[in-house]
């Protein structure tokens, strides 16, 4: 706690920092230590005034005849209780006990004090002469008091308001009850007005003198009439009545105080206050002045600290007039809040003091304490964006503020949350303070937050684009404001989707990989959206996963396009193109092509029936299918599609010419198309048919004793197969598209390994060896075995579970399967864990069930089974 003291005035400061983040409630204790809270009403009825400012902490302003003041020897005290407490409800509040006190010397015989919240005057209880013409002191007065006060008893005051309608009579307990703050001593009367009372006036003073007048004046020591319009003054006309023995006493107890006055110009403030104020000049005839100071905060300064800050302090014949620039020490800045655009204010506490002789009075002291506010200054709040790489963090500086200003929640994907909220999400906040008392808040968001969004931008470029929020409160006051945040940060770690193709007999196949790009780009044939109900249409096939796409298409499809054909081949492509879901833009283009038997084409029926399609090829877009003819160009296509068109008719119809031999028939026939008025074909497509003629031969037999099957050695083709099932029953594998396939530590892995070719019931299948590697290299490492000789790995913490395969519909030779689990698991590397892929590799022994064996590799000690036929490695 802080204090300063001027005159008849006492400032408390309370420490902000000590009370930031507390409710408080203010008290003050009376001499029974009876404590009285300071509300509103009684702070401007009792003389206090209380200012809470974030800046610059917790202001009271106490007058020396206040409420509960104690005055002995000319020094006044004051105590004051300062309740705490975390809560609105002021639970568990600590209590803070605080005695102030204030030397006063001389009282002048009338002092009169302009506060933000109240007007007071003190005077003397010796009464000057009464003057003629006097308005308080016209009979009516002291007939209106006279019979009020002869029935009271000397302790009992009243006092009288005038008004330009009339005059009003109130006893002290009324004028209590009214708002109104009278008190005596033992030498003084004070009376007390809050700005709001019924009775004050506003009247308008002027200050526009021309020269002439004003010296005009002090030659013939007469005071001007004031009539121009100038600065506008609270003012409380009134004559307090009182007893003193058997004598009724009345004083002048009028007040007046500035309302205006304030000009900003040219980033100065000015403030002027007129000499001449006609209601406290009431009487007079003599004026002299005697002394103009004034300060800052109660403060007085000289003039050589004035002239350090820049004040001017202009004591003119016609007012006393401060300059203070905007921003000059001894003021602060405030935030403030207008239309909900955010701005500041500059606010300095000034004061003057005016002293001035008369004939009336002798000497009046006049103060004025008046908080001036400039007016709303809006502001840019500056955000920067400072992208930590290696952490993957964008670095996000919002402000400066004033130390009044609050973050109090985000909006993040539409919806608020607090600042708590924010952080349990992932977004780290702190405030950053500067030595001048200003902040900042960074934010540091993980460029992986779903809340921020990634949008490619070109070769390996990522865009990172963070779109919050920010709502802020200013104290005391609790206005709100808004900042949008949108930070953008550019990265090179895009990984632009990739695709691999491939075909089969009679379909063409499509995997994309999407990368970390892909995931709002749509795929695309030409200009046609492939999505899963127009695959459906066409018999397509098309999956996706969120990392991979897979897409199959049947070779004869409308979106196959054709070229290169020959008797032998067909070159057949798919052509698809990743676009942009938004924009639309094209992004990527993949392609498959594979060569096709013509034999797709054909179907040469035992009934001589003849099934042909042709196709359209690259480069022939004009062509209109629907005019390919055969031969006999009577014989038009039972099919059309934008592509193709089918021919379905006998080999001995549509102009088909044969040809044979002593074994072979061969039927020929042409697709063609002709352009209008032209017979020579732009396209030609010749095929046939060939047919065995029949024979017959007699033929001799006999019937012995089949000898029994041996195996010789030889060469052959073995097809094997290692798949990764979904569960326990082994009902689903993985599809390729679904790969890699993600799994948590020590979850179950199904493997299955079977012999597909040949199907022979005497062959057994049986593991050897299993292992895993980070890498697709069966010799590469780090490797870990699983199997060792067809025997779990006894160094595994997690020993593999063989399952036993029973026979089903799907499985017809259940020798020819094994199936085992093991659990995941990682390579470690030090303490360090390897975020790497596993590649799972197996070798297997083929034994014969029906011999003995012949070597060591059959049976196996774990995986029991009979003779090796071969050995096959790599799954």
């Amino acid at each position: 706690m802080s204090l300063e003291c001027l005159g008849n005035l006492l400032r408390i400061t309370l420490s902000a920092e000590y009370f930031e983040d507390k409710y408080l409630s203010l008290f003050v204790v009376d001499q029974s230590g009876t404590a009285w809270e300071l509300n509103e009403a009684m702070a401007a009825q009792c003389g206090y005034t209380v200012t809470y400012s974030t800046w610059r902490g917790i202001e009271l302003h106490a007058s020396a005849l206040s409420c509960h003041s104690h005055l002995e020897k000319d020094v006044f005290t004051i105590t004051v209780q300062i309740r705490a407490s975390h809560t609105p409800d002021m639970s568990n509040a600590t209590t803070h006990l605080k005695s102030a006190s204030c030397g006063y010397g001389l009282w002048s015989p009338r002092e009169l004090i302009c506060e933000s919240n109240y007007m007071e005057v003190s005077v003397k209880r010796e009464v000057p002469q009464t003057i003629k013409d006097l308005v308080q002191d016209e009979p009516e007065d002291w007939t209106l008091a006279f019979p009020e006060a002869k029935a009271e008893e000397a302790s009992i005051w009243q006092i009288v308001f005038h008004q330009p309608e009339e005059k009003r009579a109130l006893l002290v307990s009324n004028a209590w009850s009214a708002g109104y703050g009278l008190n005596t001593t033992d030498s003084r009367v004070l009376l007390r007005v809050p700005y709001t009372a019924a009775q004050v006036q506003l009247v308008e003073v002027g200050v526009l003198l021309l020269a002439q007048q004003a010296a005009t004046l002090c030659r013939s020591n007469q005071m001007p009439s004031l009539q121009d319009q100038g600065i506008t003054f609270s003012v409380l006309r009134s004559s307090t009545f009182y007893k003193y023995q058997w004598v009724i006493l009345m004083v002048d107890t009028t007040v007046a105080c500035p309302v205006d006055g304030v000009d900003y110009t040219n980033k100065t403030i000015t403030w002027t206050v007129p000499k001449y104020i006609p209601p406290l000049y009431a009487g007079v005839t003599i004026f002299k002045d005697v002394l103009v100071e004034a300060g800052v905060d109660l403060h007085k300064l000289s003039a050589k600290e004035m002239a350090s800050r820049k004040y001017v302090l202009l004591n003119e014949l016609k007012a006393i007039t401060m300059k203070i620039p905007i921003g000059a020490e001894g003021g602060y800045y405030k935030t403030s809040v207008s239309n909900g655009q955010l701005g500041i204010k500059y606010t300095i506490n000034l004061f003057l003091e005016h002293q001035w002789e008369d004939s009336k009075w002798r000497l009046t002291k006049h103060t004025i304490i008046k908080e001036i506010e400039t007016p709303f200054e809006q502001t840019e709040v500056a955000i920067t964006n400072n992208l930590n790489l290696s952490a993957r963090l964008m670095n996000v500086t919002v402000g400066t503020f004033l130390p009044d200003v609050e973050l109090v929640n985000l909006t993040i994907e539409g919806v608020a949350v607090t600042v708590l909220k924010a952080v349990q999400r992932g977004y780290l906040i702190h405030t950053t303070r500067y030595a001048n008392g200003s902040k900042a808040y960074v934010m540091q968001v993980p460029l992986d937050a779903p809340s921020v969004k990634k949008e490619y931008m070109r070769e390996d470029m990522r865009a990172y684009t963070l779109n919050v929020t920010l709502t802020f409160v200013t104290y005391p006051s609790s206005e709100t404001f808004v900042v949008p945040v949108i930070a953008l940060s550019a990265v090179k770690d895009a990984v632009l989707p990739s695709a691999r193709g491939f075909c089969d007999g009679r379909n063409l196949h499509l995997i994309i990989t999407r990368g970390n790009v892909g995931q709002n780009w749509l795929p695309f044939i030409s200009d046609w959206h492939l999505t899963q109900e127009a695959a459906q249409k066409y018999k397509y096939i098309l999956r996706d996963n969120g990392t991979h796409l897979a897409i199959s298409v049947p070779f004869l499809s409308p979106h196959v396009s054709y070229e290169g054909f020959h008797n032998s081949a067909i070159k057949a492509s798919l052509h698809l193109t990743l676009k942009d879901g938004i924009t639309l833009a094209q992004r990527r283009d993949f392609s498959v092509s594979c060569i096709f038997s013509p034999s797709e084409l054909i179907q040469c029926l035992p009934n001589g029936t003849v099934i042909i399609t042709a196709i359209k090829l690259v480069g022939g877009e004009d062509l209109d299918t629907a005019l390919l003819v055969l031969r006999d160009r009577q014989c038009k296509p039972s099919l059309v599609t934008e592509k193709t068109a089918t021919f379905k008719f006998n080999v001995n119809t549509c102009g088909t010419s044969k040809k044979s031999n002593s074994t072979i028939m061969t039927y020929e026939n042409e697709v063609l198309y002709f352009r209008p008025d032209n017979d020579t074909p732009i396209y030609q497509l010749k095929f046939f048919c060939s047919y065995a003629v029949k024979q017959t031969a007699d033929v001799q037999y006999e019937s012995q004793k089949n000898p029994l099957p041996s195996i010789k050695p030889g060469f052959g083709c073995l097809t094997l197969s290692m798949k990764l099932f979904k569960e326990k029953s082994y009902s689903e594998p993985y599809q390729e598209s679904e790969y890699p396939v993600v799994k948590y530590l020590r979850e179950a892995l199904y493997f299955e390994v079977e012999l597909l070719q040949p199907k022979d019931a005497r062959l057994d299948l049986n593991l050897d060896d299993c292992w895993a590697t980070s890498s697709q290299s069966q010799d590469s490492l780090p490797q870990w075995h699983i199997l060792n000789h067809g025997c779990e790995n006894n160094k595994d913490s997690y020993r593999t579970v063989f399952h036993k395969v029973n026979y089903s519909l799907r499985v017809k030779f259940p020798q020819h399967l094994k199936r085992f689990e093991v659990r995941m698991f990682t390579f470690v590397q030090g303490t360090s864990l390897l975020q790497e892929q596993l590649y799972f590799h197996c070798t297997v022994v083929i034994c014969n069930t029906k011999q003995q064996p012949l070597d060591i590799f059959c049976p196996r000690r774990c995986n029991p089974g009979k003779h090796r036929l071969g050995e096959c490695t790599n799954f």
